[in-house]
């Protein structure tokens, strides 16, 4: 691994300035990571719990509430994707950012479709680590910025509540992670508008992405399984070789 140096006069995010406590999980079993992690996000502001193998790192994500957890995806006891799969198992929300020796699209996209909301490979730069992290936690609190007049989103049978972070069909409750949440949000506020994959890319992750990557169709793909799946009127429609479409049939 190349030589991890800390240059503090390359972050530019102040922690201070979110409206949510800070709380951080770093689960990595290299120590020298896990030191630069402790002291880049102490630096900036936040609060840093940490573990330095899997089955430790669970038990605390079981156990306490986190605004972010940074998980390394080699780790003893229990690995990064299986603790990523059994917390949302148990429908723990929390965004997670994950950290990979291992730059495979393969990964990344296994990563994303067991729920992680973002994706790091090592070696990586403090600064960008610490945008991605602001980034999440912007949008997994975005609700408490929202107007109370537009605390709802309706679209034909389908009601978002902004403020409560909830969804349902027909009455029927559906349980959405962090992205998921966003993307919905995006299609709801752009009924019947073609949505293209590098607009999705911008207004749901928030920097670029390689546009040939197929994180969005994944996205899209976890979002109908939950939205239209066991509904017989199919809204989330796609135009081949464009975007997709919030509309009804």
């Amino acid at each position: 691994m190349e030589k991890l140096t800390l240059y503090y006069s390359e972050v530019t995010f102040n922690a201070e300035s979110e409206r949510v406590v800070m709380k951080t999980l770093v689960i990595e079993d290299d120590h020298k990571i896990l030191e630069f992690l402790n002291l880049g996000l102490k630096g900036a502001g936040y609060f840093v719990d940490q573990a330095t193998d899997g089955l430790t790192g669970l038990e605390k994500i079981k156990h306490s509430t986190y605004d972010i957890i940074i998980l390394d995806v080699m780790l003893p006891g229990l690995d990064g994707l299986s603790i990523l799969s059994q917390m949302r198992a148990l429908k723990i929300k929390t965004p997670v950012l994950i950290l990979s020796a291992k730059k495979s699209l393969e990964e990344r996209i296994e990563g994303l479709q067991l729920g992680g909301d973002d994706y790091l490979v090592k070696p990586f730069a403090l600064a960008e680590l610490l945008a991605r992290v602001s980034a999440l936690i912007r949008r997994s609190n975005s609700a408490s910025s929202i107007p109370v007049e537009e605390t709802k989103l309706i679209y034909g049978d389908l009601i978002m509540d902004l403020e409560k972070r909830e969804v349902f069909r027909q009455g029927k409750k559906i349980s959405l992670q962090v992205k998921e949440f966003s993307l919905l949000d995006y299609f709801m506020r752009n009924p019947g508008k073609v949505i293209t994959k590098t607009l999705i890319l911008e207004k749901v992750w928030g920097y670029d992405f390689d546009p040939q990557t197929n994180v969005v169709d994944v996205l899209v793909c976890r979002l109908r399984n939950k939205v239209d799946k066991d509904f017989s009127e199919k809204i989330i429609q796609t135009h081949r070789g464009v975007g997709y479409v919030l509309k009804e049939d």
